[in-house]
C-alpha cells in the first residue's frame, strides 16, 4: 500500500487531466486518469467529469468491455454520491469492482505528487 495525499485540489485534478489528453500512449493517458480518479473521487463534478473522459479514452480506443464499464460507472456515480458508498483508491477502470475500495497504486501516487509540484 502506498502512501497518497488524497485530498481534493481542483488544479491537480485538472492536471492530470490535461495530461491524460496529452499522453503518447493510451497505457499513460489510462495511468493519468486513473490518478484523476482517485483524487476526484469524493467530489461529485470531478468524479463525474474523470469517468467522462475514460468513457472518451475506452471509445477512442474501440474497447468494448471498457466503454460498457464507463457507462455503468456513470451511472453509479450520482448514486454512489447519494449513497456516500464510493471505494476510496478505486482507479475507476472496468477492470476494477466499482464497489472494492483498494490502496492506492504507487504509480497513481507519484503521479499525483507529481501534478501537486506542477
Amino acid at each position: 500500500m502506498s502512501h497518497c495525499d488524497s485530498s481534493f485540489d481542483p488544479a491537480t485534478h485538472l492536471r492530470l487531466l490535461q495530461q491524460a489528453e496529452a499522453a503518447g500512449s493510451s497505457a499513460q493517458a489510462w495511468l493519468l486518469l486513473e490518478a484523476a480518479h482517485v483524487l476526484g473521487q469524493l467530489h461529485l463534478g470531478p468524479h463525474w467529469q474523470t469517468h467522462v473522459r475514460m468513457l472518451a479514452l475506452a471509445w477512442r480506443s474501440a474497447d468494448g468491455s471498457e466503454t460498457m464499464g464507463q457507462l455503468l460507472r456513470l451511472a453509479l456515480v450520482p448514486l454512489g454520491h447519494l449513497s456516500r458508498r464510493l471505494p476510496a483508491g478505486n482507479p475507476g477502470r472496468a477492470t476494477v469492482s466499482a464497489f472494492t475500495p483498494l490502496p492506492v497504486r504507487p504509480e497513481i501516487a507519484q503521479l499525483i505528487a507529481r501534478a501537486r509540484r506542477q
